[in-house]
């Protein structure tokens, strides 16, 4: 073990050398760390920029279409915290896959590329040949076009209001705001169809007419014949049976307006109101939502920057440390002694009082 303390001492009473953390990096070492690594961070930097170009001629252009709807509840509110409920249960029935449903279908989604993911796809025809996946049908077709539909709707709050923002991103700015458009309209048509009768109002009316008619054609071959009978025991049983269908006609009319009527005002009494509109119509976008080349290209440039500084730093420290390798101190097989290496480069009149001082150092025993 070697005694470092004693050996400092014994050197003409130097006291051993003080450890004290290495200053920080100046201004000037990094300018000249720049100075001397200018060409790798340029390079870099034009690696990436590259591809990033590269990235911006190849990425398909996205185009995003928006629309605002208000949800106005007319029941009586609550606290915020009711209020934002109802809004995000609207929210959610904006994105629900009936809604996607009923627009695909009306548009004709599933035949469109862009939608039908499953069709002409390399990877999913390379499952079904290994047996992975199913083959595909009109059900899978249909599938796919609601998937890709459902990831590229978007519907959020604005702010503590009614106001909803929904949003579509597709190829075509002209197919996203149709798109957006027919998914409004499909909400407000849902909640006016929630909102209004409970049934559907044709056929109500033509179920109200139908029985109507049925009632008075009963009470009038009754009275028809009351008025013609003849005194026979058929008669009367006919008589009877006239009025028992006349009593009975009336009676299904008259309990199908009451059940109407109960129905509706058990609704309106339990179940929220709400009177959708489109605040803001969807109009075709002007300019592409994604890619964006100036983020794009501000990245690229960053990436670059730092990228080359880091490789930069790695080659100081790999060659400072080849450097440190090769001047290591030497054991002496003589006597043991540590020869350490001097100075590159001595200056002729501190050379007598450098070697005059340094003393090689011994190794000790310990104990």
């Amino acid at each position: 073990m070697l005694n470092t303390t004693d050996n400092w001492l014994s050197r003409d009473n130097v006291p051993p050398p003080e450890f004290q953390p290495s200053p920080a990096v100046s201004l000037a070492e990094v300018i000249a760390f720049i100075r001397r690594r200018l060409l790798i961070i340029s390079l870099t930097c034009l690696a990436t920029l590259g591809v990033a170009i590269l990235y911006l001629v190849t990425a398909v252009p996205t185009f995003t279409a928006r629309a605002q709807l208000i949800v106005d509840s007319k029941a009586t509110p609550g606290d915020a915290a009711a209020v934002a409920t109802i809004v995000e249960s609207q929210i959610g029935i904006m994105k629900s896959e009936s809604i996607a449903s009923a627009v695909i279908d009306k548009l004709g989604l599933a035949e469109d590329p862009e939608f039908a993911t499953g069709q002409g796809s390399t990877v999913l025809s390379v499952s079904r040949l290994l047996g992975w996946s199913r083959p595909e049908t009109k059900a899978s077709a249909a599938r796919y076009a609601v998937e890709s539909f459902e990831r590229r709707l978007s519907a959020k709050r604005i702010g503590s209001t009614y106001l909803v923002e929904i949003t579509f991103d597709s190829k075509d700015p002209d197919r996203a705001a149709q798109i957006l458009n027919a998914v409004a309209e499909k909400y407000i048509t849902y909640q006016m169809d929630r909102g209004g009768s409970l049934q559907d109002e044709t056929w109500v009316k033509d179920r109200l007419s139908g029985l109507s008619t049925q009632a008075s054609a009963a009470q009038k071959a009754f009275e028809e014949y009351r008025r013609d009978r003849k005194d026979t025991a058929d008669s009367a049983a006919t008589i009877d049976k006239l009025a028992a269908a006349a009593e009975t006609s009336k009676n299904a009319y008259d309990n199908f307006r009451h059940m109407l009527r109960k129905m509706e005002a058990t609704r309106q009494q339990s179940a929220p109101v709400f009177a959708a509109s489109l605040v803001t119509q969807a109009l075709p976008p002007l300019r592409v939502s994604s890619p964006k080349p100036k983020i794009v290209l501000g990245i690229s440039i960053v990436a670059g920057v730092l990228l080359g500084i880091a490789i930069g730093v790695l080659r100081d420290l790999l060659g400072r440390g080849s450097l440190t390798t090769g001047r290591e101190p030497r054991l002496s097989a003589q006597d043991g002694r540590i020869e350490r290496p001097g100075p590159d480069t001595v200056r002729s009149d501190d050379q007598s009082e450098l070697s005059a001082k340094t003393r090689p150092v011994r190794l000790t025993g310990s104990g």
